[in-house]
């Protein structure tokens, strides 16, 4: 971790010491009443930051592709940070701003898998600290009675008292992953697991930029023990761009059904997801026929049209005891049309299990393993066959396609309030489908911090 990496984490260390910056605004009236629950803030500042270092040794591989995860030893080092600043302008509202910073380059660029291994790293890698506005968004909860609920604060949300029935509007800039397929066990790589396709389910299209937001609104009505949530989002000019459409030329509609339930006297729950893209996008037997036609390699790109392409997917968390939990994500996609933004999976299984270190005396250390398993369609294997290449993967040629299948373990050792030291292990087989490249192992350190 270089000196950029030494600075960020010295001035984070400095915020964390200080608690007269204790980012939160003036107490409100409500802040005056008997001491129930956390008082009530009209604004909050938070920061977090996040350093992944990872190495691969060298992997057996015949050939490489543009696309390719490389057959020489890699060391690689992303580093990030976000400052979160949210205000309440009146009741019920939040609005948002978050700032980033990235720098690095993820292994291999950020290609060589399907399932890919730092979820930190964006599709954007630098070799310089360059900043962005992600987001930017109003958050509005209505709401609807049924008895009071808390909800935590998280680092863009202030939680607090609300009702258990309510309505929540986003409008503006987010992550589509902010308000869908959540999952305690496996949704956040900052904390928990790193793998693209462990974190959210893979084969889940999401629109996205390279960094994984968008414009839209969401929709998150919950009554009782249900939750039901809607978006429209807006897709990138072209499939796995920087840049987002205007005007929502592109757009996704995407709509996930939520029911709690107590199993084993503990709450779980299980969500159903479907998406559906609209956009230019490419058929895979359309790319084939043209480059038999022509001579060259297969380029989805050249045979863009105006589509749709839809999925579903399924979530399932449930804790077994205080201390130990599962999860399962399944999810599908038509795979006769080239993905659009997120990674070229068209069908996902993972599954996994997190244990609380309290069992051992370390109450904030987390252990935890998953599996995922990952496939293409037929045509789309074809297409990499013929040298065709995906938002991730390429090898150049498919001779021994195979499914993709994904170990990772992971410690999280806590080392202060706040700041938390990951031990991670990932194990690829077929990475990219390719049965004649690897398996490799990709071993990494993650330093994690938030206030």
């Amino acid at each position: 971790m270089g000196s950029i990496s030494a600075k960020l984490w010295l001035a984070l260390g400095t915020i964390l010491a200080v608690p007269g910056l204790a980012f939160a605004g003036p107490e409100t009236a409500s802040d005056q009443s008997a001491g129930q629950g956390a008082p009530d803030r009209n604004w909050a500042i938070h920061v977090q930051a996040t350093d992944v270092l990872q190495y691969h040794p060298p992997l057996r591989s015949p050939y490489e592709g543009p696309n390719s995860l490389p057959g020489h030893a890699e060391t690689a080092n992303t580093l990030g940070a976000s400052v979160f600043v949210g205000v309440r302008p009146w009741r019920g509202a939040e609005a948002w701003l978050d700032m980033d910073m990235n720098q690095g380059f993820a292994p291999g660029n950020t290609e060589g898998a399907a399932g890919y291994v730092n979820g930190e790293g964006a599709k954007v890698g630098h070799k310089s600290p360059y900043y962005r506005p992600q987001r930017y968004f109003l958050r509005q909860t209505f709401e609807l009675g049924g008895g009071e609920d808390e909800v935590d604060p998280d680092l863009f949300a202030f939680g607090g008292r609300t009702t258990k029935n309510r309505l929540t509007l986003t409008v503006g800039k987010f992550s589509l992953t902010d308000v869908m397929d959540d999952n305690a066990y496996a949704h956040d790589p900052a904390n928990d697991f790193l793998n693209w396709a462990i974190i959210d389910t893979g084969a889940w299209d999401y629109a996205a930029d390279a960094w994984g937001f968008s414009y839209g609104a969401a929709a998150d009505w919950r009554e009782g023990a249900w939750s039901l949530r809607a978006a429209a989002m807006d897709l990138s000019v072209t499939p796995n761009s920087a840049v987002l459409t205007t005007a929502f030329k592109q757009f996704q509609f995407d709509g996930e059904l939520e029911r709690r339930q107590s199993w084993l006297g503990r709450e779980g729950k299980i969500k159903l997801l479907i998406f559906a893209s609209r956009g230019r996008m490419g058929r895979f037997d359309d790319a084939l026929r043209l480059a038999a036609a022509t001579g060259a390699s297969p380029d989805t790109a050249l045979v863009r049209r105006y589509r749709t392409r839809t999925g579903v997917s399924l979530n399932l968390e449930q804790p077994l005891t205080d201390n130990l939990g599962v999860f399962l994500r399944a999810g599908w996609a038509q795979g006769q049309y080239e993905p659009y933004e997120y990674a070229d999976i068209d069908q996902t299984v993972a599954g996994g299990v997190r244990l609380v270190g309290a069992r051992w005396g370390r109450k904030d250390d987390t252990l935890a393993v998953a599996l995922v398993v990952n496939g293409i369609s037929k045509s789309h294997q074809a297409y990499l066959a013929a040298g065709g290449l995906g938002i991730l993967v390429g090898d150049g040629r498919l001779p021994h396609p195979g499914a993709e299948a994904v170990v990772e373990a992971y410690y999280s050792l806590a080392v202060i309030k706040g700041v938390h030291l990951t031990l991670d292990s990932q194990t690829i087989v077929n990475p990219a489908y390719n049965r004649d490249r690897g398996p490799t192992e990709v071993v990494g350190l993650r330093l994690h911090g938030q206030y």
